[in-house]
């Protein structure tokens, strides 16, 4: 660690400090209650309006509100009819749920390797892995920061190969000036953790009408219509199945929260963005913490779902899982985002990686840890814990 001559700031505190905590409002309590006392508590009218809302802030043609962004995956793999004999290259440097479900679909996950400091796939090691048994293209915007995604967009055209968006960590980044969701089939995760939070729940926003349609019934048991349609909407009630589907539909319990939560993530953002500032600030002169890299060459708004950083163990001199316990032991929470999939047991004994493919990814995945980051933190919540990785590099 260098030593430093700028005053120091102290801050001390007893509380413990979690990585990540959701922002509710008297306001959202309110909006969830309101529908509580309403007697409609399931999918209805609550739904609709935040899928309405989500496409005019996204600037997205359509939206559908599902149960978790782990379905939205599931029906779009469904919806694309990828199975046996296909291959979808995505990162390893992701969360288990997508290539859990390329899997159970029947189709081998292929995964391209990242770059080192952004932790985002690109067209070059997209190429690396293309035959023509590939699919579909899952790239991961990674911690707010949005993939370079033209050129892949055009990779996927003079293949004619199917590109989704895992944009779990991207809502309110911007892409070369287009909110990401904006263009193409993205998927969205409001799980606590994330920019606003349903409770549980996910968004798919698409340009495709045919896929939409599928997913809109593939999402409530395959019907052509749902029990809001049927009851509110003075449809038929004869519910004919149209082909055998899940049960993914969004209560309006969560839809109600989500709409109070969009309502305010700009503001969300802003005060994330001011904290990683902060952060990065701070950080510039401890040689054993390695910060993510803004990606440069194209223009980027950075949502900072994430604030991740890696371990330099060797200059440390301790692993990433002592320093994270110190950290523990001192009441600041870390996170973990990700372990590479492929060094999950199922996948070490169950796919072939060739050696050194995924350098870039493995390198990461021992080092890297998310620091607490979230709205209601202040900028003396982060004096406090890079103090604390201070003093937990120095002993």
């Amino acid at each position: 660690m260098k030593k430093c001559h700028k005053k120091e700031k102290k801050v001390k505190s007893n509380r413990f400090l979690p990585f990540s905590t959701p922002s509710i409002s008297s306001e959202d309590i309110a909006a969830v209650t309101a529908v509580l006392k309403s007697g409609w508590i399931t999918t209805g009218s609550k739904n609709a309006e935040f899928e309405k809302k989500f496409c005019e802030y996204t600037g997205c043609d359509n939206a559908i509100a599902l149960s978790s962004a782990t379905a939205g995956m599931h029906l779009i793999l469904k919806a694309h009819g990828i199975g046996k004999g296909d291959k979808v290259i995505t990162p390893s440097m992701t969360w288990v749920s997508t290539v859990n479900l390329i899997t159970m679909a029947g189709a081998t996950p292929v995964f391209a390797d990242i770059d080192r400091d952004t932790l985002m796939i690109n067209r070059k090691t997209v190429e690396k892995c293309f035959s023509e048994k590939v699919k579909m293209i899952i790239p991961v915007h990674f911690a707010g920061a949005p993939v370079d995604m033209d050129p892949l967009r055009d990779f996927a055209d003079e293949h004619d190969i199917v590109l989704i968006e895992d944009a779990a960590h991207a809502l309110g980044t911007l892409y070369r000036g287009k909110k990401t969701g904006s263009q193409g089939t993205c998927i969205f995760s409001f799980h606590p953790i994330k920019n606003i939070t349903t409770g549980e729940g996910g968004m798919v926003c698409s340009d495709d009408d045919l896929i939409m349609e599928k997913i809109q019934r593939l999402k409530f048991h395959g019907l052509g219509i749902d029990s809001y349609d049927r009851t509110v909407q003075g449809r038929l009630p004869m519910a004919e199945v149209i082909e055998p589907g899940y049960k993914y539909n969004l209560p309006d319990i969560l839809a109600a929260l989500g709409i109070s939560q969009l309502n305010r993530i700009e503001e969300f953002n802003k005060k994330r963005e001011s904290l990683a500032h902060l952060y990065l600030e701070l950080l510039r002169d401890i040689d054993e913490i390695i910060p993510l890299s803004i990606p440069e060459g194209y223009d980027v708004r950075h949502s900072w779902h994430l604030f991740i950083v890696r371990l330099d163990v060797d200059r440390a001199m301790m692993t990433r899982k002592k320093f994270m316990e110190a950290l523990k032991e001192n009441n600041i929470g870390t996170g973990l985002h990700f372990k590479a999939v492929h060094l999950h047991k199922y996948y070490k004994n169950n796919l072939i990686i060739p050696p050194d493919s995924l350098f870039n990814t493995e390198w990461n995945s021992k080092r890297i840890l998310s620091l607490p980051l979230f709205p209601d933190m202040t900028p003396d919540d982060v004096h406090h814990v890079v103090n604390t990785i201070k003093k937990v590099l120095t002993k």
